[in-house]
């Protein structure tokens, strides 16, 4: 047994008596602070809450009535378990003898909550270890074999289940998780005050959320969103900020960037090492990108039309003026890509389709018929309940929309910063991409609305002329401008086979690239760091998983690629490079500008 596993040694440096002070005083300072803010919450006015809190135990009930009916299905898993049990008391008996058998279950490759040594190397906790990976297996067999349950709530019932599953991971508590007790016995239980400390800061904070506490090893516009440039244009919506060139000559033709609204732009501008915008600017593009205001309810009428028009539309008329070219290629991400496509369209119905050259979405859906997980919010209960607070409030506030996306990954976004935090009391290293995360963005409630309703309720974008935007019909069939779908391998919020089937509802040429890792971490993807990889087929097969069996694996980064298709292989015209502020728009300010340092 390594000396890392040992669980039971008394500290050889017990904590000073000033290091207890120390942590008693900051328990109490943040328990006044906690109470300071729950009276003060009570003043600020209650709305509605954003979901539906009866919704589990729907989902449950449902569930339940089935089985009800299909008793086989019980007598099935019950046999499962006595089996499992039979075997884990069976081998917690042969380790008794001092031998170490195979173990019955062991966590999925990448599960970094049992990594401590102790977790195998100790009877005990190895035998928590596997009890709770069992129970969570076979309560998820037991609903993924459920014959004749409705797919609809199959998926609400195992995303509450595995919500509960992870939450009552053995690693989340004290007195079962044995890094917790191991730093509690060498602190004196100083690293368990201190991290209650940390809980009470916490539930005192607007989020109400676990907080990371490496934050101020970033600065918007020093080490983080600092690529060199400056705002251009400006409207009610969104500022368009130019970057500064950093080759004599540029690609003729300018490239625009459309991020989503709940998150902000600079995920492609994080550490200039891996910035995706440096890098296109180093290639030789003059790059715009739009960075969205940061709404209140002053701004709760703004609709899906509203952005169209003042965020893409108004970008192209801007970049027109500071460059005299009438035609761009544009990228989105997420639901920037979603906005991008529905400006494609907008623009083929006014017969202008020549403004935008090529597109490229990055992890983006159109076809919001297989969302997976996310299928969970749209029961009708859940949309009722989103109305009545958007109703109340006038726009979603940026804490609920993070506390949605941290629940669907809750190991990574929630529970690893609770052990971190509370029962380690450990510093989170510095992560920019987390950084990101958590700096997001209201959404206004017209907006939210009409992208619940018609997008991912209706499926609208799949119907030609269901949606309507100034009276101009949507058809993204009709849309004839070269595409380049990327997606993620790994991505949990839109899945890359979906993305795949999204892609064939343009009318034009579309090519697709496959990118490996996820959502975010799949985008920053360097070319000096030489990771995940990626896949590529000229062939556009009728489905995704015919797509990747004939596809071609590529090592390293996707972004030369894309540079080739942007640019047909480094043969586009190019011109001088164009300075922000010296076409006709005026610098207004410094990028990062003002929109996307605004807080809610």
């Amino acid at each position: 047994m390594t000396d890392g596993s040992r669980i039971w040694t008394v500290p050889a440096n017990p904590p000073k008596p000033t290091e207890l002070a120390d942590a008693w005083s900051r328990v109490v300072a943040n328990a006044v602070d906690l109470m300071g803010a729950s009276a003060a919450r009570p003043l600020k006015g209650e709305s509605p809450l954003p979901y539906d809190p009866a919704a589990p135990a729907r989902a449950f009930s449902e569930f339940a009535a089935h089985l009800l009916t299909n008793p086989a299905e019980i007598l099935k898993a019950q046999q499962q378990a006595a089996s499992d049990w039979m075997k884990l008391w069976s081998n917690a008996a042969t380790r008794m003898t001092g031998a170490k058998p195979e173990p019955v279950v062991a966590p999925e490759r990448g599960d970094r909550r049992f990594n401590d040594p102790a977790w195998s190397e100790e009877p005990a906790f190895d035998f928590i270890k596997q009890a709770y990976l069992l129970a969570a297996r076979r309560s998820l067999e037991m609903i993924e074999n459920a014959e004749g349950l409705d797919e609809a709530t199959k998926t609400r019932v195992e995303f509450f289940t595995q919500r509960y599953i992870e939450a009552l991971s053995p690693a989340n508590f004290a007195f079962t998780n044995p890094e917790a007790i191991r730093k509690a016995i060498e602190t004196g239980n100083v690293s368990l005050l201190s991290g209650f400390a940390n809980l009470l800061a916490d539930a005192a904070s607007d989020a109400g959320l676990v907080q990371r506490r490496s934050n101020e090893d970033f600065e918007l516009g020093v080490n983080i969103a600092a690529t060199p440039g400056s705002v251009v244009y400006q409207n009610e919506l969104m500022q368009l900020i130019q970057y500064a060139p950093t080759t004599d000559e540029v690609y003729k033709r300018p490239v625009l960037y459309i991020p989503p609204l709940v998150n902000k732009y600079y995920l492609l501008d994080l550490q200039p090492k891996s910035s995706l915008i440096r890098w296109l600017v180093g290639e030789g593009h003059t790059v715009f990108v739009v960075s969205w205001v940061n709404p209140g309810a002053e701004l709760a009428d703004m609709d899906m039309a509203d952005y169209i028009r003042l965020g893409p539309i108004e970008a192209l008329d801007a970049i027109e003026k500071a460059t005299g070219e009438r035609s761009v290629d544009m990228f989105g991400f997420c639901m920037g890509g979603t906005l991008l496509a529905m400006a494609l369209a907008y623009l083929q119905g006014k017969g202008q389709s020549d403004r935008v050259a090529s597109a490229t979405t990055i992890g983006t859906l159109f076809d919001f018929s297989s969302l997976g997980t996310w299928a969970t919010f749209t029961e009708p209960e859940q949309l009722r309940a989103m109305e009545r607070h958007l109703l109340h409030k006038g726009f979603m506030a940026a804490q609920d929309l993070q506390a949605l996306f941290s629940a669907v990954r809750a190991n990574d976004l929630i529970w690893s910063s609770v052990v971190n935090h509370y029962l380690l009391d450990r510093e989170a290293p510095p992560s920019d991409i987390l950084y990101w995360f958590a700096d997001g963005s209201h959404l206004p409630r017209a907006f939210l609305l009409t992208y619940v309703q018609q997008l991912l309720r209706d499926n609208a974008l799949t119907r030609p002329s269901a949606m309507t935007i100034d009276g101009i019909p949507l058809d993204l069939g009709s849309v004839k401008t070269p595409l380049l779908a990327i997606s993620l391998k790994d991505d949990h919020v839109s899945t890359w086979a979906a993305t795949y089937e999204s892609a064939k509802l343009f009318g034009g040429p579309v090519n697709f690239l496959l990118g490996g890792s996820g959502h975010n971490a799949g985008v920053i993807n360097p070319p000096s760091a030489n990771r995940h990889g990626f896949w590529v087929n000229d062939e556009t097969p009728e489905t995704a998983g015919e797509w990747l069996a004939s596809a071609e694996k590529r090592e390293g980064s996707w972004w030369p690629h894309w540079q080739s298709w942007l640019s047909q292989d480094g043969k586009a015209e190019k011109v001088p490079a164009r300075v922000p502020g010296e076409g006709a728009l005026p610098a207004i300010e410094p990028a990062p500008g003002a929109y996307v340092r605004m807080r809610g």
